[in-house]
């Protein structure tokens, strides 16, 4: 059943895909001002307790929106998130949450800041804007959401883990929690390189700590007070075509750059606001990701963090 509705402006419609977890409102044509001056769609995920809860939600800001709960994108697959978040709430292991997942017009341009070898490139730095400044605003003023960056997580995979990145340290007043499944840190440094040459050892192709990534969130990641608490991960599948052998071996290669950099430059904490999983049977592909949510969400939302955040809400006040 869908019942068309409009909130602050926009069109949109109700329905419920029978997931345990939630039902959506989704915007067809979500446009607010000339940031992006196309409109595009988003689905709002809310917690099925929504209407009658009187409780507000931290909010995942969820790049590749047509794939997160319904299957699509250029290999029509799913992260199944609907699915995934029953189980955690079923089993009580995790907070209920909002999830905003905005669907892209022209991926490879929206989520890159650098050259790539094939397709249009360099919007990142707008859209990244138009999720802080348009979608975020938006849903903060017509939702229940705690709208404080430090329950605003923004979330993606390959180059939209790369967008969900900079989306964070370019925007730390906005977003304080950030997690990058198989983030193509890559662009920019190897991307317009002939895969026969990047098992070049050194930094013959470019490093990451001169890159334009860090470069474009320094200000961000030089601060202990800016600094978002980031999710990293990978797999180490090679065999099965150019998404793991080229791809996922990147973004392996860059991820253990940035982890390291992010620690030895930035002061970063391992497992207190830097998590890495490397995983052992990952590929680059939506049922590893998804197969990896649960220990994303549980590190950002599960109880034993809430219990932390409000023992130092207790202790400042």
């Amino acid at each position: 059943m869908a019942e068309p509705f409009t909130i602050g402006g926009q069109n949109g419609w109700y329905h419920d895909q029978g997931h345990w977890a939630g039902y959506f409102h989704t915007y067809d044509n979500f446009k607010q001002s000339n940031i992006d001056d196309k409109s595009r769609i988003i689905h709002v995920f809310l917690p099925r307790d929504y209407e009658y809860s009187h409780e507000s939600y931290p909010v995942i800001y969820m790049n590749d929106g047509d794939t997160a709960f319904f299957s699509g994108g250029q290999y029509y697959k799913s992260w199944n998130m609907g699915q995934i978040l029953t189980r955690l709430y079923v089993t009580n292991q995790i907070r209920r949450v909002i999830v905003v997942a905005i669907c892209p017009i022209d991926r490879n341009y929206e989520y890159t800041h650098a050259p790539i070898k094939e397709g249009n490139w360099g919007g990142l730095q707008g859209y990244s804007d138009y999720v802080a400044f348009e979608v975020k605003p938006f849903i903060d003023a017509n939702y229940r959401t705690l709208s404080n960056p430090e329950n605003s997580m923004v979330l993606g995979s390959s180059h939209g883990g790369l967008a969900a990145f900079y989306t964070a340290i370019k925007h730390p007043n906005q977003f304080q929690c950030v997690a990058a499944l198989s983030p193509s840190f890559w662009v920019g440094l190897d991307s317009m390189i002939d895969p026969c040459f990047l098992d070049l050892s050194g930094d013959l192709l470019g490093s990451l700590e001169y890159s334009a990534l860090i470069f474009a969130g320094l200000q961000t990641l030089q601060d202990p007070q800016l600094q978002p608490k980031i999710y990293l991960d990978w797999g180490l599948i090679r065999e099965g075509g150019y998404h793991n052998a080229f791809m996922e071996a990147r973004a392996t290669a860059r991820g253990r750059e940035m982890r390291d950099l992010l620690i030895n430059k930035f002061g970063y904490r391992y497992n207190e606001n830097l998590f890495v999983v490397e995983d052992p049977i990952g590929q680059h592909s939506e049922e590893s990701w998804s197969g990896r949510m649960e220990t994303v969400l549980q590190h950002f939302l599960g109880w034993p963090v809430l219990m932390k955040q409000l023992l130092e809400q207790q202790t400042v006040g």
